[in-house]
């Protein structure tokens, strides 16, 4: 069985709130935690931008789950900050962190004011940043010249074993290049041929063997009515192209963007469905694809009966 976890987002509540989430999900019994890393929500309406690395410490003293997030070091962030950062986490709570890495949105990275490079850019930066990472992990002392440069650094607080970095992918073409040098994969669920050739990418490209985490965009309420609104209205960027997620920098032009979109665009993006057995039936796909970690994110703001109905119907039913 895999394990099912409880994806925290920081885009649509307080980090006071997004806590209290997460206790009540760990006390019904979901298995793991992970969280967004945003400095600026996709739109207004979602309206929140918590910093993942201060919620962190705090929900892994509060939960006893491990956590993962995902991060794009190069531009917003130094690698050897992320690096500390984790280490930091590792070395506190063993064996229970793992870090995602991918070559990030310009939502939160512009924010510097540099340049947003072009894709294979991005991915240039994100593979010098890995290596930098795995360095000071190994307790060398880095210094680096590329598309980010280190001087002299080296993590005097190191854990026992290093944290996992795991390759976050939308695209086959990425999955397939990430399989040779991450140590896992988290991508977000779409529709199953799509899925598929992502899966197949990452295990042709050297990934076979290494662990599959999905992170699921669900929408579920009491009605297919209420579920589809709750899905275009907290999130409508779902229905948007990949290099429009990548390449957009402001909420507001997220928000322009969507408005041309209609229901039945969003639903391409994200799981939408009143029926506890529709999800239970779509969650049995993706294991048998191989995916041994399923982190949901219920769009819908009615956060405690997700909680309650999911532990009560969908956990157990994945569990037979």
């Amino acid at each position: 069985m895999a394990l099912i976890g409880y994806h925290c987002s920081h885009e649509q509540y307080p980090p006071s709130q997004l806590l209290r989430h997460l206790q009540l999900a760990t006390e019904a019994g979901f298995g793991a935690a992970m969280c967004s890393d945003h400095f600026h929500p996709w739109t207004e309406q979602q309206g929140n931008s918590g910093f993942a690395w201060s919620w962190l410490g705090a929900a892994m003293q509060a939960s006893p789950l491990s956590f993962g997030t995902v991060c794009a070091p190069g531009q917003r962030y130094h690698p050897a900050i992320i690096a500390q950062a984790a280490a930091t986490l590792a070395g506190m709570f063993p064996g229970r962190f793992w870090l995602a890495v991918g070559s990030g949105e310009a939502l939160n990275e512009s924010i510097t004011g540099a340049p947003w490079p072009d894709k294979a850019q991005r991915n240039q930066r994100l593979r010098e940043c890995v290596d930098v990472m795995r360095a000071l992990w190994s307790g060398e002392t880095v210094s680096h010249e590329g598309m980010v440069s280190v001087r002299n650094a080296r993590l005097y607080s190191l854990p026992a074993t290093a944290p996992l970095i795991i390759g976050a992918c939308l695209s086959p073409e990425t999955a397939r290049w990430m399989g040779g040098w991450a140590d896992g994969m988290v991508t977000v669920a779409q529709d199953p041929d799509s899925l598929r050739k992502v899966v197949d990418a990452f295990r042709s490209g050297g990934g076979e063997g290494k662990p599959m985490y999905l992170q699921v965009a669900l929408s579920c309420a009491g009605s297919e009515e209420e579920a589809l609104q709750a899905a275009c209205r907290e999130w409508p960027q779902a229905g948007l192209q990949s290099d429009e997620l990548s390449d957009l920098d402001s909420p507001q032009d997220f928000a322009r963007a969507a408005a041309r979109l209609r229901p039945a665009d969003v639903a391409t993006g994200i799981r939408i469905s009143s029926s506890l057995q529709q999800h239970v039936d779509w969650l049995a796909s993706d294991m048998e694809l191989g995916f041994e970690r399923l982190y949901l994110h219920n769009v819908h703001r009615d956060q405690a009966s997700f909680i309650a109905q999911f532990a009560e119907h969908v956990l157990p039913a994945l569990a037979k």
